[in-house]
């Protein structure tokens, strides 16, 4: 059984994923919480595989909270990042953080319940918009003097 925790400080995005985690028999939602201030105690509680965690949350946001049960001397459990925000680099921030993975709330729930079980066995987890934006954000764009010169013109030189 895949033990998850929700964070979200919104409760109706929490009782949806907690009724699609309910639909997948081999899951169960072992805790809630509506902070990232109150995860590393809840961690400790329940001793989930996994947390679904916010990003943006009123006190303490997920990639803070992301931190602080990483500074744990456990390495579990392994934490998704479920949001509806990929800019100011959030996705760079999350791994390096210590996300195990990158999700979009949009994403189907089949999809959600499928990068759970893969963040449960270790495998990262990363949306394609999300992969988008970390490409984007670790590959340099060629600058225009980096640019190839043109070939010189016919009979020159």
């Amino acid at each position: 059984m895949i033990r998850v925790l929700l964070v979200d400080d919104d409760a109706l995005v929490r009782a949806g994923l907690r009724m699609m985690l309910a639909s997948a028999s081999d899951m169960e939602v072992v805790g809630e919480a509506a902070d990232g201030g109150e995860v590393v105690d809840l961690v400790e509680r329940c001793d989930p595989d996994v947390v679904l965690m916010d990003i943006r949350m009123p006190s303490v946001d997920g990639l803070e909270a992301t931190r602080l049960l990483r500074a744990r001397p456990r390495g579990r459990p392994e934490i998704l990042m479920l949001t509806t925000f990929t800019t100011d680099n959030y996705v760079l921030r999350a791994l390096q953080a210590g996300a195990a993975g990158f999700l979009l709330k949009h994403t189907r729930p089949e999809l959600i319940i499928d990068a759970v079980r893969r963040g449960a066995a270790g495998e990262p987890v990363m949306s394609p918009e999300a992969l988008r934006q970390l490409i984007e954000a670790v590959t340099p764009r060629p600058a225009a003097q980096d640019a190839p010169a043109p070939p010189p013109a016919p009979g020159a030189g």
